[in-house]
């Protein structure tokens, strides 16, 4: 076993887009387990857009200190009788080598592994990336079966689980957007989607509209801005909007925009609420009951992009805020 570790650290606060110049990778020893806590070995991590937001953050993100994140872990050795050695275990120790965790503290859990179900689907599309699709179409959108549905950044982490859900839940048109042709085809060809569209190819609201004619019931908002305001037009009366997050905005120098047409909220009677899956974490068995046979029996498979090496995590974290992944981006520690 190791004996020294690395941890990733922020070093300073961005203005706009973040460098490589902006983290320190950190050496220092592994530390033991103390009593009531388990030392693990991190083999796969996870970076999010929300990982952006909380590098402006002093309360979220201290500077010279590990960050942290969703991090699959292996048990080395262990002092809380909750775990075991080699037990895998799902934490928010992440963006280090190693870590020290106490069962149930800060959501950490002994994973349920599931045979034919890759250990890597616990961090993309049956962990807290599909999950936050789930509740966003049966908690904040109660989706009915033939509602028609549009997704923004549909080929990324959220948008890849929300489309494949969506199916599942038995929606209507399915309506996606992305940043490239070849994630719209990826969409279309291999997540469920029944139209997509590159959103540089025009306005948004004029692809939507042309991608759903007749209008659409409920909307996944994963970037705001242009695409929210495009949304807003194209919402029958009464639809709903599920704000994941804001990817337009989050690299922005300028404060965000209320959408020209915000008031059509009122006009149109439209209902948006914000998805926090974090106040949802008791929708997690019920959310794997529902997605695991499906897992296994193929009708639906985790998108990711899997960048090999704990030292490329901050590379990886980049890529996707550049756009770079299809599905969920994720880091592996070996091939």
């Amino acid at each position: 076993m190791t004996t020294t570790g690395i941890t990733v650290q922020q070093t300073a606060r961005p203005h706009g887009f973040p460098t490589p110049g902006h983290f320190a990778f950190v050496e220092a020893p592994v530390p033991g387990p103390a009593p009531g806590t388990a030392l693990v070995e991190n083999l796969y991590w996870s970076v999010d857009p929300y990982h952006r937001e909380a590098m402006d953050s002093d309360e979220l993100w201290t500077l010279d200190s590990p960050m942290e994140g969703r991090t699959i872990g292996r048990v080395l050795a262990s002092r809380d009788p909750g775990l075991a050695e080699g037990d895998l275990v799902l934490h928010r120790s992440g963006w280090r080598t190693h870590a020290l965790v106490t069962a149930g503290r800060d959501g950490t859990r002994r994973l349920r592994t599931y045979e034919g179900v890759p250990l890597t689907a616990h961090l993309s599309l049956l962990g807290g990336t599909g999950l936050t699709a789930y509740v966003a179409l049966t908690r904040t959108l109660r989706l009915q079966p033939g509602e028609d549905l549009y997704v923004s950044a549909a080929a990324g982490g959220v948008g890849t689980a929300a489309g494949r859900i969506a199916r599942l839940l038995g929606a209507g048109r399915l309506v996606g957007s992305a940043g490239s042709p070849a994630k719209v085809k990826h969409l279309t060809e291999h997540v469920g989607y029944d139209a997509a569209f590159d959103h540089h190819d025009g306005p948004v609201g004029e692809l939507l509209a042309r991608a759903a004619p007749a209008g659409i019931d409920a909307y996944v908002d994963n970037v705001g801005g242009d695409h929210l305001a495009g949304a807003i037009d194209a919402l029958r009366e009464h639809g709903r909007i599920a704000w994941v997050g804001a990817v337009a905005q989050y690299n922005s120098t300028e404060p965000p925009a209320a959408p020209r047409n915000l008031f059509r909220i009122v006009d149109k009677s439209l209902r948006l609420e914000g998805v926090m899956v974090s106040n949802h974490r008791d929708v997690q068995e019920e959310f794997e009951d529902f997605l695991v046979p499906h897992l296994r029996a193929g009708r639906v498979a985790p998108d990711q992009t899997v960048v090999v090496g704990f030292e490329r995590i901050v590379e990886a974290f980049l890529g996707m805020l550049r756009g770079e992944n299809t599905g969920k981006m994720l880091v592996a520690a070996r091939p």
